[in-house]
Order: structure tokens, then sequence, then C-alpha cells
């Protein structure tokens, strides 16, 4: 982040350098980050196993849940705490409000990982956000950015349900597919253990590659921007840190009382807890940002309040990972169960219906 936005300040027309290569309205720089961070994670999912999805009650709950978190709370919360905090800033606000309805679906799996979660169940929701923002992100922008949250200057934040729609399916139907093929195709050419021993052991570390490139682009392209706007960035960090403390926190502590209240009951635990928190309490920064420079400009002020999410979400929910782990073992998770003997990723638990984790290399290491 610090190098990229010295770079962005300090390096002549850096700005128009990466925004020379487009494709439509998407910035093609932007995108091979993306692609090449989110291809080796859902390269990982197990989606042979996903049809057994619905094979249990409990998952189902699980998922309508997270559906009901993600899709309804999280992007209403985020629009309230848009308007309360930058009632006169509609750019900005706008700006926020995009990044509330852009729901993670990469970096949850570094937290989730990092605060022993179930990496199944981590996996499964990754997918279905993937598909879902595919779907939703189009209509829930012009919904909640011309509609919900118009005003007197809603014209001058409208949102183009086309350029909305061809970023959305760059940026995450690209890389979901190419995870799908990737899998299956080396799946198929030679066997599991050269995949889970040797491909992903390889492949893998591109991810975080794509992430630290996908940051600094990002951050070049916003540098200047940034450091001669510092008044209404530091009231967008208001809306956010806020959003994130208080998603992440009622997600956990609803799944914690669910399982306090039903002790005996394996399905509500601290593994799923996890997942649900950081499921809901963070977002898609990536996608916000990209979609934001191209539906708005890269000079926009949407464009910048959505790159002061990684500035935000990343100190915050690293944080809130050590407080999960904190809470792990000091709060009562079910009469029959021992968190400090569950392994987050037994290759045969059956306590969420499904063979476990996506990361068995990163279990066997564990």
């Amino acid at each position: 982040m610090i190098v990229g936005v010295i770079i962005g300040e300090f390096v002549p027309n850096v700005q128009h350098a990466f925004n020379t290569v487009r494709f439509k309205s998407v910035s093609v720089p932007i995108a091979i980050g993306l692609i090449v961070m989110m291809w080796p994670i859902l390269t990982k999912v197990q989606y042979e196993s996903l049809h057994k999805l619905f094979k249990t009650r409990r998952l189902y709950i699980h998922i309508l849940l997270s559906l009901v978190l993600n899709w309804i709370v999280g992007p209403l919360i985020m629009l309230a705490l848009a308007w309360a905090t930058l009632p006169d800033l509609p750019t900005y606000r706008a700006g926020v409000i995009m990044v509330g309805l852009a729901r993670c679906i990469a970096m949850v799996m570094i937290w989730n990982q990092l605060a022993r979660g179930d990496s199944q169940y981590c996996a499964i929701l990754v997918v279905i956000n993937s598909i879902l923002q595919i779907i939703l992100y189009s209509p829930y922008s012009l919904l909640f950015v011309n509609i919900i949250g118009g005003g007197r200057n809603a014209q001058d934040i409208r949102v183009d349900y086309g350029d909305v729609a061809i970023s959305v399916l760059i940026y995450l139907g690209i890389p979901l597919v190419l995870g799908f093929l990737t899998r299956f195709v080396v799946l198929g050419l030679t066997s599991h253990d050269f995949f889970h021993n040797r491909f992903l052991p390889f492949f893998g570390p591109l991810a975080l590659l794509g992430l630290l490139y996908t940051i600094l682009v990002m951050f070049a392209l916003q540098g200047h921007h940034i450091l001669h706007n510092l008044g209404p960035v530091f009231r967008v960090f208001v809306p956010m840190i806020l959003y994130f403390c208080v998603m992440w926190t009622a997600a956990f502590v609803l799944v914690w009382q669910l399982s306090v209240r039903y002790s005996s009951n394996k399905a509500w635990r601290y593994e799923l807890a996890v997942v649900q928190a950081f499921t809901a309490g963070s977002n898609n920064f990536e996608l916000a940002i990209a979609v934001t420079i191209a539906v708005y400009g890269v000079d926009s002020d949407q464009a910048l309040a959505a790159t002061i999410g990684p500035l935000v979400e990343v100190p915050v929910l690293l944080a809130l990972t050590w407080v999960a782990l904190y809470l792990r073992t000091r709060l009562r998770w079910g009469a029959d169960e021992d968190v400090e003997s569950t392994t987050a990723g037994d290759p045969h638990d059956e306590r969420v219906g499904i063979p476990s984790p996506i990361c068995e290399t990163s279990c066997r290491d564990r």
C-alpha cells in the first residue's frame, strides 16, 4: 500500500500508463491481478463434493444464515452507516456503498485459515458468493446507489448496469471458470497425490503474488488522490471501521449464542462462528475498486472511497483474527465440544456433512 501510494504520487503519468490497456470499461492490469489472486484459491475448492451440500439440514441452515447476513443485513448496515457519517459527501458515500455490496470471496479464506475456521464450509460460501455476486452486484448497485441511496445529487452518482455487469463477469467469472477447469484437468491427467502434494504447493503461492500486485496497482492509481484528499479520506475511515466491527461481532456473537443455547448440537461451534463472522464482516475491496474505476473513472471520489477499504479492512480484520483465537478458548462452545482438541480440518470430519477442508496440505502441516 505504501509503495503504491509513493509510486502514484512521484512517478509521472503512472495513472495514464495503467489505464492505457483496457477492455471495454475494464482495466486490464487490475483484471490480471484479480484473476491471478483468485485462480489458485478457487482451484482448491472441492467442487466434486458440493453436491452433498443439501443432504444435511444443518448445512442448509448455515448457508441460509450466511446469505441473510451477506446479502440483506450487510448491505443495509453499510448503507445506513454511509448516510449517517457522510450525508454531505454523496460521491464518497456512493463508493462506500459499493464496497458494502461486494461480498468477500478471496481474503475471507485467508482470515478463516488464520483464525482456524472450517475450511470446507468457507469454500462453499466462496463459490456461492462468487455466483451470487455475478448475478446480484449489478442490480444491487442500481438499487442501493440510484434508488435507496440517492438524494439531491443522485444523477451524479448513477451506476450503468452494463459497465458493472461486464466488470463483475471478468473479475469473478474468469477466475471461477479457470479454478474449476484447472482442478478437474490436473486431477484427470495426474493423481490426487500429485495434485495436493506437488501441484498446489507450487500453484497456490501465486494467489499471494496476485494480491500484492493488485494492491500495488490500485494504490498507485489512487496515491495522488489519497494524499491530496486527506480530509474526506479520514471521514471515510469511520463507516468502514464501524461496518467491519459491527458485522463481525454480530455474526460471531450470534453463532456463539446459538452454541450456548443448543450446547449438544455441534452444528453451532467455533469453526463455523469464524466462517460466518469473517464472511459477513469483510468485503471484496478489489472488486469494489475495480468496478468504481470502471464506472466512475480512476480520478473519481467513488474510486478513492473504495480504495480506502483495504486500508481499513486489512488491519482491522487481522486484529479480529486475534480476538477470535482468544475467544476460542475463553468462551463455552457447547457441552460436548473441546475446542482445544478440535482440528480445523479433519479429513473425515462429518460434523458439517461433507468431506473435509479444501486445504489438505495446510491441515497436514498444522
